[in-house]
């Protein structure tokens, strides 16, 4: 994204530099669970050190709501950031704004890395009090946001300090935007969607966005069932949205209206429920037992996706086609996980997925690092995949022309 400025472009040579990162991580009885996030950002880190500035590392953990929950300090966190940068020491304040952050930030040299504590144990975070943000901002020099996955919420760490400093993107934060502006903004033709999960009404400003970007789109898991009843077929006792059956009627409207193909199951496996095991077939979504719910694609439909699949060139990916949690209703989203991993190892494709569910689903079929990019934003790739604007980006893009 030409408008943001990044770390290549300004000299911080000898400052001191508030870095925003999402250190959100899974923690049980003070064990980290998942690193990635940490990972993510040591890129920047490394860089901010090597140009000669000292860094200021502010992030949340769980929802303390203004509260100082000593289990969510951020403590084990800059212990593990530590052994991963290899270095002596990294100071860790014991508050947010209080002495403790304000005196550990006078005493900055360059190459020093500092931890604020949790940034939700202040009120102010999460209502972007800007008297938070001031405080904040009066440590460093420089603002880096580095954390995409916040960057949908107005918070003071994120919008609020734009106001007061010099603000640019970090590493981790140019390529998610770049990445996503290939996929959405400058894609290389045809563009495929798959849009899963349960619900037109959760995903239903994607699913409107969408149409007028992409030139095919998958839907599956139970929001197909919708649009299937939609188009007049039975689907037994399977999840759908009766009070969403003229909003699926639309999309499929409005989607050929904007030349784009809708893809729905040709077949599915069905089973009474989940634990029922004996009773599981698959069948034409023209023949779904009134005692069944569609519980996966079926291996027709993965056929067809696939063919879908090799003739595009750019695949954006957000919610399974099943059930995938559970066995063997994993079968159409591995199916598809692995064969979008071949074409684009292959160099024929450039894939790009994000949401939880999604990524939980490509790191069952050992498919995750051969994606293009998987977001971990989160949130903010849902909204971005809506087309909004993000808070926090927007604040960088404001903020670009500030002196540094």
């Amino acid at each position: 994204m030409s408008e943001l400025s990044n770390l290549d472009q300004i000299d911080i040579t000898g400052k001191k530099v508030f870095l925003r990162v999402d250190f959100n991580v899974p923690l049980i009885e003070g064990k980290i669970i998942s690193d990635i996030r940490i990972l993510e950002a040591i890129p920047t880190i490394k860089l901010i050190l090597s140009k000669g500035a000292a860094v200021i590392i502010g992030s949340h953990l769980g929802r303390p709501k203004g509260k100082i929950i000593p289990e969510l300090s951020i403590s084990p966190i800059a212990n593990i950031l530590k052994q991963y940068l290899k270095l002596p020491n990294i100071m860790v304040a014991s508050d947010v704004i209080g002495e403790s952050a304000i005196s550990l930030s006078t005493k900055l040299l360059p190459g020093d890395v500092m931890f604020i504590e949790n940034l939700r144990f202040e009120s102010g975070e999460e209502t972007n009090d800007l008297e938070m943000a001031k405080v904040l901002a009066s440590m460093a020099d420089v603002f880096v946001n580095d954390a995409f996955s916040c960057s949908h919420r107005a918070h003071s760490s994120v919008l609020g300090i734009t106001s007061f400093l010099p603000s640019v993107a970090g590493l981790s934060m140019q390529k998610e935007i770049d990445m996503l502006n290939k996929v959405l903004k400058k894609p290389i033709k045809p563009v495929t969607a798959i849009v899963g999960g349960s619900k037109i009404s959760t995903k239903l400003a994607i699913l409107e966005h969408l149409i007028e970007k992409v030139d095919h789109m998958i839907i599956g898991g139970a929001m197909a069932n919708t649009f299937l009843f939609a188009n007049g077929y039975s689907v037994g006792k399977s999840l759908f949205e009766s009070d969403m059956l003229e909003t699926a009627t639309n999309i499929l409207k409005e989607a050929q209206l904007k030349s784009c193909s809708i893809s729905l199951p040709k077949d599915a496996m069905v089973a009474e429920d989940l634990e029922n095991k004996e009773g599981i077939e698959t069948v034409d979504v023209e023949r779904v037992p009134e005692e069944k719910m569609i519980l996966d694609i079926g291996p027709r439909t993965s056929r067809v996706i696939s063919r879908v699949f090799s003739q595009s060139k750019t695949l954006l990916w957000n919610g399974p086609l099943g059930v995938f949690e559970t066995k063997p209703f994993d079968t159409g989203t591995i199916l598809a996980a692995k064969a979008v991993a071949k074409l684009t190892n292959k160099g024929s494709l450039i894939s790009v997925a994000g949401g939880g569910d999604t990524l939980a689903a490509l790191d069952m079929a050992g498919v995750m690092e051969d994606f293009s990019h998987v977001s971990t934003g989160g949130g903010a790739f849902l909204e971005w995949l809506k087309g909004d604007l993000l808070p926090g980006i927007e604040a960088l893009i404001t903020n670009r022309s500030k002196d540094i």
